[in-house]
Formats: C-alpha cells, structure tokens, sequence
C-alpha cells in the first residue's frame, strides 16, 4: 500500500525529474532527439537541433585518393629534397617498396588576396581560394579505396551503416515533397569503389536511401510504355483511393503507410523529373560557364552537364546531393589513383573536373543560392612524399590530406590544420574525418551526438563516439 509519505516523496522525486529533462533538453544535453516521422510522409521537412546556416548541400565526392601534394597542400621542402630517399621513410607501403620523394608533378603560385599557393593543375578552383575553407590536416582510418569511402561516406569501415545523406533526409526531411530529400550523381565513368554503400540507408527507414540520378542515366521506370497518360492518371488515383481506404482501416501498418509514400512520390516524379533532367533551357552562357558545351572531350562535359544539375536539384529544394567525380578502381584510368602515372593521369582528370566545380561555385553564387547551400569537395585519403618504387605514382596515405567547404556558414579564405613539411602526415590541429561530418552536420542545424538510431540495441550516430565541430573555419 502506498502511504502518504510515500507518494509525497514520489511526486517529488518525479517533478525534480522533469525539471532535470527539461534543463538537459534547454542545454542540448541530451543523448538524442529522435526525429518524429510520420511514415506517410517520411520526406515531410522536420526541425533542425538548432537554426541551421545551410539548408541545402552539395558534396563533390572525387573518388580515388586526390594528391593534396599536386593540388591544395604546397610543400617546398619537396623540391629541395626531390630524388632523395625520404629520410626515416618507410620501406614499403600499401602497394609495395617506397621510392625516392617526389616533387610536386605541377607548378604551385600565390592565389587571390590570401596568396595561398594552389597548383596550377586547377586553374579554375584556383581562383576561387579567397572563397574556400581548407582542412589540411585530415586523417583516415583506412588506406584501401572501398573501406576509406565507407568511413567518408558513414563513419565506418564496414558495410552496413548509414550515409550521411540518408542521415541528413532521415534528421531533416525535404523541402520539395515531387523530389527526393536525397540525390546521388554518379560520374559518367562509372560507379565509385564502395558502390551504394556510399549512399545507403543501412539500418535508417529505407525510404531514406539516396536516388540515383545523371544526365547519362536518368531514373528508370517513370513512364508505362504504351499506356496513354489520361488512363495511367485514372489507374493511379484509383490506386490511391483503394490505398487510402486500407490505411483508414489498419492505422497500425506503418510499412505499408511508407510504401504508399514511396510510390506516391514515385508517381509525383514523373511529373517533376523530366522537367528538371533536361538541360535544353540552359542558356549557353551557362552551358559554356560550365563546359558542358566542349566537343572535344565527352566526359568533361557529361560531368559538366551533371554538376548543372547539382545546382537544379538544390534550386528545388532537394535537402543532400552527392556528385561523384571518378568512378572505381582502375590503375587510375577512372580515377584518382595515381601509383604509376599521376602527372598524365591527373592531366586527364583535372580537365574533367576543375571547370565544371568551379562553376558550379560561381553559378550557385551568382543566383544568391550559396547563402543557403554548403558545397564540400572531398576525397578519401591522400598521397604520400615519395613516388612508389620505379614507378611514377604516390602510394596511399591516410595519415594527412586536404578537403574543402565553402558557401553558407564557412568563412572564406581560411586554412586550418597543417602537415609536416613533406606532406607526410598531419601534424598540427589534426582532425579524423569525424571532425569533418560533425561540421557539415552543424551547419545544417544537426548535433552530431543527438541525431542518433538505435540499432542492435546500440545507439549509432555517423560520427560513433567520436567527432568534434572544426569551428576555426566557421563564419
């Protein structure tokens, strides 16, 4: 029996408790905010931990390992040391015996107000460097391209998690209910090393899985051949009619509740895809600002026409877009993996990248769409000082590499974190790619340690136990 002593210090117990939630809740100390999702609309805009200064992003994801050593990350002291074994250098690594260090394969020069020094591999993003956020002292936890962009992509090595794109649809929805909250853009190559992993939904609600799009392989399926359209309408609102009425008669069936939304956006798609897969409107200038007009080489402007549609989707209101640049592994033919002959393989893929981003940059800008959109460009791991023994490539290197951001909410002109004088390994404000996911999450108004799911009686996050925002090039 509960006698009054009892129930008075229960109440009290009780109200103090409440009290302490809602402290911890005021102070964002809490474990997790689970986001409340209705499984009829699981793409429904839902609110952020806090004001967010991005609402959209666009990751350019270059596939393949980018050398910081040719591209962000100048390092003179490899000049002077060029053709000398690197002094406590390993023997071997990744792929075999280490050679002699190399000198940057392109000329670095002082770039915009900042002077940085940027190769000349890539003109173009080069004179966007006043704009740009730089992290030069990223780290890896692998050295081998799949599980690398596994934790790029999900925080871990392994297959199964969530990308982060799923987990910015699942936390935040999207704003426009005819399109995905999330899109990925495959490169006209191919598809990159770790495949679908890099845009799963692992154990999150599928309905959050990243869509496959390009101006090379539109989506498949949105139209019935040979159905005439007034009858495919007919067809589908009959459909939706008898779906209505079964939910109304089992309001308990949430997987059948989001297979209706899945369909029904589906059906919302074919009418709002097309529209926006079709370049044709584009002025020329554009066209032209991108190189999506160069008749010389195809893959530039195939991937110059999917970097147009990056800024379209986001135009829209798609919330994640992921626009690959290289495809799998291939003795860097289709990639970024330079271990034999970087200097003409990076050559070849600058040319299809460089342009195309930074127009894209320019372009979001000019349309007043960067105040509300974050652009990242990253890349898996970088390269190491030395060439690979007689061979004209640099082996793997997970140890420091360099990534970007820049539009809402970054500071312009930054550089943060630094690698030793080879290039080697980060040495100063050294930041796991945690650190980097953590920052794109709080951009987007996501605490990285509240926006949790709970699998396998485990609550997951993409940053693991790990991560810390990178606030130093914050705005």
């Amino acid at each position: 029996m509960l006698n009054r002593r009892h129930f008075l210090s229960d109440a009290a117990s009780a109200l103090g408790g409440i009290g302490l939630l809602n402290l911890l809740q005021n102070d964002q100390l809490l474990a997790s905010d689970k986001p409340v999702i209705d499984p009829a609309r699981p793409y429904f805009p839902r609110q952020p931990h806090f004001t967010p200064k991005a609402k959209n992003v666009i990751v350019v994801f270059c596939a393949g390992a980018v050398s910081q050593l040719e591209t962000w990350d100048y390092k003179p002291e490899l000049i002077r040391l060029d053709g000398q074994p690197m002094p406590g250098g390993p023997a071997v690594t990744f792929q075999g015996p280490s050679g002699n260090l190399a000198r940057p394969q392109f000329d670095f020069r002082p770039r915009g107000e900042t002077g940085m020094m940027v190769s000349d591999l890539i003109p173009h993003l080069a004179e966007l460097t006043d704009e740009l956020a730089f992290v030069h002292s990223l780290t890896s936890t692998s050295n081998t391209h799949g599980p690398a962009e596994n934790f790029l992509s999900t925080g871990f090595n392994f297959d199964g998690f969530p990308s982060l794109g799923a987990w910015i649809s699942y936390a935040l929805g999207s704003e426009n209910q005819d399109l995905p909250a999330f899109v990925s853009i495959l490169d006209p190559r191919g598809v990159p090393q770790a495949g679908s992993n890099n845009w799963s939904p692992g154990f999150l609600p599928a309905a959050f899985q990243g869509t496959l799009l390009g101006t090379k392989a539109p989506v498949r399926n949105l139209s019935a051949p040979g159905v005439e359209r007034r009858a495919d309408d007919a067809a589908r609102e009959l459909l939706e009619r008898m779906n209505k009425r079964h939910a109304e008669q089992q309001p308990a069936e949430d997987r059948y509740r989001a297979r209706i939304a899945s369909y029904e956006l589906a059906a919302r798609m074919q009418l709002s895809v097309p529209g926006i897969m079709d370049l044709n409107n584009e002025p020329e200038h554009i066209l032209k600002l991108y190189g999506a007009d160069d008749t010389e080489n195809s893959l530039k402007s195939e991937f110059a026409r999917n970097c147009i549609l990056a800024r379209k989707l986001v135009e829209r209101g798609v919330r994640f877009v992921q626009l690959f640049n290289g495809a799998y592994a291939s003795g860097g033919e289709l990639n970024w993996d330079g271990h034999n002959a970087l200097k003409t393989q990076y050559t070849r893929h600058a040319a299809i990248m460089d342009q195309p981003v930074a127009a894209l940059i320019r372009d979001l800008k000019q349309r007043g769409l960067l105040d509300d959109t974050l652009v990242v460009w990253c890349t898996e791991f970088g390269r190491l000082p030395m060439f690979q023994k007689d061979a004209f490539g640099r082996d793997h290197n997970p140890d420091g590499f360099t990534c970007w951001m820049t539009g809402a909410g970054v500071k312009p002109g930054v550089r943060h974190g630094r690698t030793d004088e080879l290039g080697s390994k980060a040495v100063e404000n050294i930041h796991p790619l945690y650190d980097f996911n953590a920052t794109i999450l709080h951009l987007l108004g996501l605490d990285h340690e509240r926006l949790t799911f709970e699998h396998n009686g485990i609550q997951r996050r993409i940053t693991n136990v790990e991560g810390h925002v990178i606030h130093d090039i914050l705005a």
